[in-house]
Formats: structure tokens, C-alpha cells, sequence
């Protein structure tokens, strides 16, 4: 391994967002990878652990003298941090702390993982607000308010990920026809953009390896923008199982079994008197408007571009991974047991 090999932190690594991109980082042994996780005897850390290249430092990523300790001896950083465990607020202020941290310690290029500012792109009405991603958003404003030297930066706002429609976008079994698949959202006649993960962990990796393409940009990632009706149609073309999609209102939708509790404060690691917490029903209404009302959108021939062999649609996602609607983890959150779904 060459003695010139510089070294990547990652903070969040351990999610399902992070997995891939550390994978993509390491493949190569072009970059060394340091992973900040709290129980290195975990599955997810494990598994990361077995990769060449791959550290873990043990620690919690929100706490200063962890983050200290961690940046010593890194170039770059990839920070994805989870506003589901520690809230908007919280989540805020670490994004802004790790870029001054990145600052301070010398960092050659960040990368913050970022959302759509639901609230900004509603023009601040009270029906997009979502927590989850207006906290990433905000600390993606910040960044994109800074020098592009000495320190590059980028900012990569995603989507929902592929992979959830097997968790938190899964299928559920018609009650009157149980032989027919339901997608059911309240989406109307919105667009929803899907990420497919190992592609996201390919945008990082590209973001590094091109400094001059990628640093002061915010790259708007997805798979595809796609109608329900278009996915429950071609679920079926894949399979062969008839599938429909079914429009909710969001007063049905918190009534499927997706959330165990709706009305259960989101922010599992934080203290659950702190006001300015989300229930999940509050975080998803906005978060369920903003796509429901097309307020996003992506620049696709940009994406091509930079990873012409991407996967370019769900249908293609679909027959790649032998997709059939059945239920799996996703998302480390749930897996934990913090917000859970029933199916």
C-alpha cells in the first residue's frame, strides 16, 4: 500500500447512506477510511471492519473531544449525520461544528450529506415543515456560504433510497385481493426521486476523486423521479404480480402499519422535553408534501455525466436486484428498534 494513502473520516458510516460510500472509498485502497461508530462489535461496524482499508474509531460523533481525537491525521471527511437520533436542532449544530472542526484540522474537502430544505422550497408554509431534512438543509446553506479554498467543500443532497421499498415504502398485501401488491402514499400526482444506493457511494467517491468538478457545487442526487402509478406498473412488468398504487390522505397514511407510533417524538437519542422535537406525524406530513407537491427536481443529464453507468431507473433497479416487494432492513434507525415499523 503506498505511504502517500491519505485518510477519509467518516461520520455516519455505519447507516445505511454511509455503508455504501465507505465501500466505494476503500475499493480501490486509493483512500484509507476511518469509520466514527459507537459499538464496533455491531453487525454494520463488523462488516465494514472486514473491508481493506477499512478502521473503526470508537466513539459518538456528537461529542467535541470524540470528533478531536478523530479528525487528528485526516485529509478528507464525508459527515452524514442522523437528525433522527439527535433532532433538527442538534443536528444543526453539528454540521456547523464539523466543518469548522474540518476547517480547524487542515481538511483538504468535505463532504456534508444533505437534504432538500422542504420549508424554503415551500416558501416557509407551515405544511412543508420536516425536520429531518429543513436540519441538514439549513447546515447545506451554511456550507454554501463559505471559501472554496482552503478548504474545498460539497454539499450531496439526496432522496429516498431505493432500498425502501422493501422498509418504509414497502408494498402491503390488498385486504379484499391479498394476491394484488398496493403501493399506497400520499403522493397524489407527485413524482417521487429514488436513490439507489451503491450509486450515491459512487457520487462520493466521484466528488473526491475530481476536486475541480465538485468542490463549491451541492449535487442533487436520484436514481428517478417517479409516479406511483409508474412504479406500481412497473413492479408488475418485473415480476409479473399485479400491483396498484392507491392515493392517501395523510390522515390514512399514519393509520397504515409504518410508524408503530405516529404520534411518538422523533429524536431517539435526545432528551424528549426539548420543544423543538417533531412527532413522526408532524416530520412526515411536511416531508410527504414537499414530494406530493414536485417542489424538487434534478439535473439527470449532469448525473449521466458524472456516472454514466448508473442505474438510470427504478424498472432497471428493479431486474438488478430481483426486487419483489417483500419486506427488509434498511434503515439502522428502525433495525434498532427506535421508531419502528409493523409490517
Amino acid at each position: 500500500m503506498s505511504t502517500t494513502q491519505e485518510t477519509v473520516l467518516v461520520i455516519g458510516g455505519t447507516g445505511a447512506q454511509g455503508v455504501p460510500v465507505v465501500k466505494a472509498l476503500a475499493s480501490d485502497h486509493k483512500y484509507a477510511v476511518r469509520v466514527i461508530t459507537r459499538n464496533p462489535s455491531s453487525k454494520d461496524a463488523i462488516e465494514l471492519a472486514s473491508i481493506p482499508g477499512v478502521t473503526l474509531f470508537e466513539g459518538n460523533a456528537y461529542d467535541e473531544p470524540t470528533l478531536r481525537e478523530a479528525f487528528k491525521g485526516v485529509q478528507y471527511v464525508f459527515a452524514n449525520t442522523n437528525g433522527f437520533a439527535i433532532g433538527e436542532m442538534a443536528e444543526i449544530y453539528w454540521g456547523i461544528r464539523i466543518y469548522e472542526l474540518s476547517r480547524e484540522f487542515g481538511v483538504k474537502h468535505l463532504i456534508y450529506a444533505a437534504l432538500e430544505y422542504a420549508s424554503k422550497l415551500g416558501d416557509y408554509d407551515a405544511k412543508y415543515r420536516c425536520g429531518h431534512l429543513d436540519g441538514k438543509a439549513k447546515v447545506a446553506d451554511y456550507i454554501s456560504a463559505q471559501p472554496t479554498t482552503p478548504m474545498a467543500w460539497t454539499v450531496l443532497t439526496s432522496c429516498l433510497y431505493m432500498e425502501g421499498l422493501s422498509e418504509f415504502l414497502q408494498p402491503l398485501p390488498d385486504r379484499e385481493d391479498p394476491s394484488t401488491l398496493v403501493f399506497a402514499a400520499p403522493l397524489g400526482q407527485g413524482k417521487l426521486p429514488l436513490i439507489y444506493l451503491e450509486d450515491y457511494g459512487q457520487y462520493a467517491r466521484w466528488i473526491l476523486d475530481t476536486p475541480s468538478k465538485s468542490n463549491g457545487i451541492q449535487l442533487h442526487v436520484a436514481t428517478e423521479d417517479i409516479a406511483w402509478k409508474d412504479l406500481a406498473a412497473a413492479f408488475t412488468e418485473v415480476t409479473g404480480r399485479k400491483a396498484v398504487y392507491k392515493d392517501l390522505t395523510l390522515d390514512e397514511y399514519f393509520k397504515l402499519p409504518v410508524f408503530s407510533n405516529p404520534d411518538m417524538v422523533l429524536g431517539h437519542s435526545t432528551n424528549k422535553e426539548n420543544p423543538t422535537l417533531f412527532t413522526f406525524r408532524e416530520n412526515f406530513s411536511g416531508f410527504w408534501n414537499m414530494w406530493k407537491d414536485d417542489l424538487t427536481k434534478r439535473d439527470y443529464k449532469l448525473l449521466d455525466e458524472i456516472l454514466p453507468n448508473r442505474v438510470k431507473s427504478v424498472k432497471e433497479w428493479m431486474e438488478k436486484t430481483g426486487y419483489t416487494g417483500k419486506p427488509s432492513s434498511v434503515l439502522k434507525d428502525y433495525r434498532d428498534g427506535f421508531g419502528s415499523f409493523n409490517a
